[in-house]
């Protein structure tokens, strides 16, 4: 249907998260990273996945959570960016999820910090809220290096 969006959904901590559908290359259990010499803490490192380099983003310290637990390993949500292809670190990965395009609503005043500028959008859902990022502002390293996350 034309006025319904399709979302790849995760959970980090106890929230849902989602990117567009479209911009989902795959999602991956956990890969092994090379670790970045000085790279801001939001990149975890690289990955080789199928012979493309692909950095790997931690959203857990990019959005201001607290650290994963030691004993959980994360999944990789592999999306397509006009800079390239970049893996998001998630702790859970979900389900695409089809919302009416209508039903959308801004992000209310109460999310604040970080997390505010890279939430462009919030539906609700019968059991929760679901948070829709914004992939390009939620990887510019330049920004995350300045702000340490």
């Amino acid at each position: 249907m034309a006025d319904e969006r399709e979302f790849c959904t995760f959970l980090l901590d106890r929230f849902l998260f989602g990117v567009d559908v479209l911009k989902v290359q795959e999602v991956l259990r956990y890969q092994e990273m090379s670790r970045v010499p000085l790279a801001p803490p939001v990149v975890r490192g690289l990955i080789n996945l199928r012979g493309q380099i692909v950095t790997a983003f931690d959203l857990r310290k990019r959005l201001g959570f607290g650290e994963r637990p030691a004993d959980r390993l994360p999944a990789n949500v592999v999306v397509r960016t006009e800079e390239g292809t970049v893996a998001l670190l998630v702790d859970e990965i979900g389900e695409v999820i089809q919302v009416d395009a209508g039903a959308f609503e801004r992000p209310p005043d109460t999310i604040t910090g970080v997390s505010r500028e890279f939430i462009t959008a919030v539906y609700k859902l019968s059991d929760r809220l679901l948070m829709i990022l914004d992939i390009a502002k939620v990887i510019n390293v330049v920004a995350a290096g300045v702000r340490g996350r």
